[in-house]
């Protein structure tokens, strides 16, 4: 984590605690647990809530060209940041929720989703809007990665059995603040690894 982006990471937690779902950054650790799976065959990859793009990093280190990347990024602070980090990378200002009512790609060619989003804190509905709109560009046999800093997989069961999809917990680290674990959620008889 860059001590650059501790504060203005705070200052956006502080202003809207339930949308910014941790107190500071992911840990590099983190970023490597949510991303060990992907590759630079993997993309194109889409990202949820990157905030100041910890994951978006990894994502590059494991290969993946940044011209593959689509950050998408409610706070307009966080928007401004990856646009000057990440120039090749498509940054949509816009919330996940909303995925669903644009066609931000043809057809259906992301390879994965990494999603930071405090999906912990949303209502039901939104959870179900974002997974919707999420799975809709996602290729068959890719697959989303979900951090949460609860006992369990964030998304309900009733929204995973609804969209037929499923849930497994794929590592946890220590060395985040706070502690996370990281859930890979697919289409059912598609959890792999």
């Amino acid at each position: 984590m860059a001590s650059a982006d501790i504060l203005p990471f705070f200052v956006a937690w502080l202003r809207n605690p339930l949308r910014v779902a941790s107190i500071t950054p992911s840990s590099a650790t983190l970023a490597s647990l949510v991303t060990k799976d992907i590759s630079a065959d993997t993309g194109p990859v889409m990202e949820l809530g990157p905030g100041t793009g910890p994951f978006t990093y990894a994502l590059l280190e494991r290969g993946v060209r940044e011209q593959d990347l689509t950050l998408v990024e409610y706070g307009s602070d966080f928007v401004r940041l990856l646009q000057e980090r990440f120039p090749q990378a498509r940054v949509l200002w816009m919330d996940a929720a909303t995925l669903d009512k644009y066609p931000l790609y043809e057809g259906a060619p992301v390879g994965a989703i990494v999603s930071g989003l405090g999906i912990l804190a949303m209502p039901p509905q939104k959870v179900a809007a974002i997974m919707k709109g999420a799975f809709r560009y996602l290729r068959p046999g890719g697959a989303f990665y979900q951090i949460t800093y609860g006992p369990r997989c964030p998304v309900p069961d009733a929204i995973l059995d609804q969209l037929d999809l499923q849930a497994r917990c794929i590592g946890q680290t220590y060395r985040n603040v706070p502690p996370a674990s990281v859930y890979r959620i697919a289409r059912r008889g598609q959890v792999t690894g």
